[in-house]
């Protein structure tokens, strides 16, 4: 016997009385079994935020319950999402040359750990073409230099390849170059990203040597969507360490790194489930 649908319900729209209610009734009309139930008011906006997981019954389909639940989320005022959780996302990985967050969630893809396709992986340099190749993924090398004409027409050719691939969710692992908004407005809320927690203190070259001539206390790492403006997209996910007298600036650098890696896997999982509804600026996460 194949296992039961578990569809993925995620929505916000204005709070009310009762709103609770219909929802649920709505997926018991449906012989809906609830597997995870996450809600959030914001009490400043008066905004409702939630996320459902449920089966469905064999004698149902994704496509039935989307085309009722249509009718309800008119009614709410509500923006929605429906989809099959078995479903893998299709996820291209953008690299440059550190490597550390692109093995990461290899690992996690490969280990079954992340439920995505990776079509393929697109970095500027050629340096990780190797160890991509070995997971038996496409690897696209597509520069991105020049003035800023040529950048433009570097970034055109890269949208055309992201279109072409089908990308649902595209992951910079330390993507070097910073995506124009005309294409971050393409992927809304579907381009994640990740920086180190010394910005803006340490912009530039060498921040880790700087933060220990400061005697940084703690490291960490941020991670979210991209937008038109430079790291100031919703915040997904954020990770700290402890930054003691004794650590060097190459301690520093690892302990970067495992922030880094940890906070981009838990940001990357929590898109992949629909654990994450973007409220304005702010991303309410509804954590596994």
């Amino acid at each position: 016997m194949s296992p039961p649908t578990t569809l993925l319900l995620t929505l916000d729209c204005p709070d009310r009385v009762g709103l609770l209610a219909r929802i649920t009734g709505f997926i018991a009309e449906q012989r809906g079994n609830f597997t995870e139930v996450n809600q959030y008011t914001d009490g400043i906006s008066n905004w409702f935020l939630a996320r459902f997981a449920f089966e469905i019954p064999t004698t149902s389909t994704l496509e039935s319950v989307r085309r009722d639940f249509a009718v309800i989320a008119e009614e709410l005022g509500a923006r929605w999402e429906l989809r099959d959780r078995a479903k893998p996302l299709r996820t291209v990985l953008l690299v440059s040359k550190q490597d550390h967050c692109l093995a990461d969630l290899l690992w996690r893809w490969r280990s079954h750990e992340l439920t995505i396709e990776i079509p393929l992986v697109i970095s500027n340099h050629d340096d990780l073409r190797s160890s991509v190749e070995k997971e038996g993924l496409p690897f696209v090398h597509l520069p991105i230099e020049g003035n800023a004409a040529e950048k433009e027409g570097c970034f055109r050719r890269l949208a055309d390849v992201l279109s072409e691939a089908g990308a649902e969710l595209i992951v910079l692992c330390r993507y070097m170059q910073v995506f124009p908004g005309w294409l971050c407005a393409q992927y809304p809320n579907a381009v994640i990203n990740i920086h180190h927690s010394l910005l803006p203190s340490f912009a530039g070259a060498d921040p880790y040597r700087r933060a220990y001539d400061r005697g940084v206390k703690l490291i960490g790492a941020t991670c979210h969507y991209a937008t038109e403006e430079l790291d100031a997209g919703p915040i997904i996910h954020q990770e700290v360490i402890k930054a003691e007298h004794f650590h060097t600036p190459d301690d520093l650098r690892r302990l970067g790194r495992d922030c880094e890696k940890l906070a981009l896997a838990r940001g990357v999982r929590f898109h992949v489930e629909d654990r994450i509804v973007v409220h304005g600026s702010r991303a309410i996460v509804f954590g596994d």
